[in-house]
């Protein structure tokens, strides 16, 4: 596990989630969590949220604010324990959802799928409180989507596709945090990475790529990032730590997918594992 070897004063990263839709025991679904004077803020809900978020000593009825990138099952699949685990184990003020378009009629389906849940727990027996369950959900554009005292978030899109798809670039007290969601590189993206203190990045094994099927090949080569050219990114926007997350190995440790970026880029960079602060 990798703890922070600096002072980030009131600001902790938890990488709560580093995985894919692969199923790897050890990586659950992506999930950042941004702890500001101990108030948590969730970027995705992956599997196993609210479980990492228990090991990470996160507060689970404290849990209010939450974004979304995009609205693949991978970065989704935890949304209904986010809402009603969490519900159950206390949580009384309703979530607040930011996310891209479609965000609200998702919300809308999984609430309705789990009323005969809310019933029971609301008419029956259980000392249920009767607001925890609710999410008003925020679907919004690119830009400025949310501050308080603590945070300001900016959104920008991001290339994944057919879907709607953000990254977000996050300013605390004492930090600015990037995180790209899932995304092909583009020139775009530079603006929102440059002077960041930590970039945390999806990202795939170059030298791994070429042993895919060539289908998944076109996939990949237009929907995400790859080790070299996260290299050539973070050697224009240099920030202070780069963070790497959603990792596709095929084949290849930590270790070496590390080095295939050093090819392009020698600062500092970390291949993030769930649990890891920051």
């Amino acid at each position: 596990m990798h703890i922070a070897d600096e002072n980030l004063g009131n600001t902790t990263v938890i990488l709560l989630g580093t995985g894919t839709p692969n199923a790897l025991p050890n990586r659950f679904g992506p999930c950042v969590a941004i702890l500001v004077n101990d108030i948590p803020y969730l970027f995705d809900f992956g599997s196993g949220i609210v479980r990492r978020m228990k090991e990470a000593n996160i507060d689970v009825k404290s849990v209010k604010t939450v974004f979304l990138t995009h609205l693949h099952s991978d970065h989704t699949i935890g949304y209904p324990d986010l809402i009603f685990t969490t519900w159950v184990l206390g949580r009384q003020n309703p979530l607040e959802v930011y996310g891209p378009p479609g965000i609200a009629q998702m919300t809308e389906q999984i609430v309705k799928a789990y009323k005969e849940d809310i019933r029971a727990r609301t008419e029956g027996l259980e000392p249920a409180n009767t607001t925890g369950y609710k999410v008003n959900a925020h679907e919004v554009e690119p830009g400025l989507i949310f501050h308080d005292s603590n945070i300001q978030v900016e959104a920008f899109s991001v290339n994944h596709g057919l879907l709607k798809a953000y990254g977000y670039r996050i300013h605390t007290p004492d930090k600015v945090i990037v995180i790209s969601g899932d995304t092909a590189p583009s020139n775009e993206l530079i603006k929102y990475y440059s002077e960041c203190d930590i970039l945390i990045h999806e990202v795939y094994s170059a030298e791994g790529y070429g042993e895919l099927p060539q289908t998944w090949q076109a996939y990949h080569n237009n929907m995400h990032t790859s080790t070299y050219e996260l290299g050539e990114i973070a050697k224009k926007v240099k920030p202070k730590l780069l963070i790497l997350y959603h990792q596709l190995f095929w084949g290849k440790s930590e270790d070496e997918l590390v080095e295939e970026i050093k090819t392009r880029y020698n600062g500092k960079i970390i291949s993030g594992n769930d649990l890891d602060r920051f």
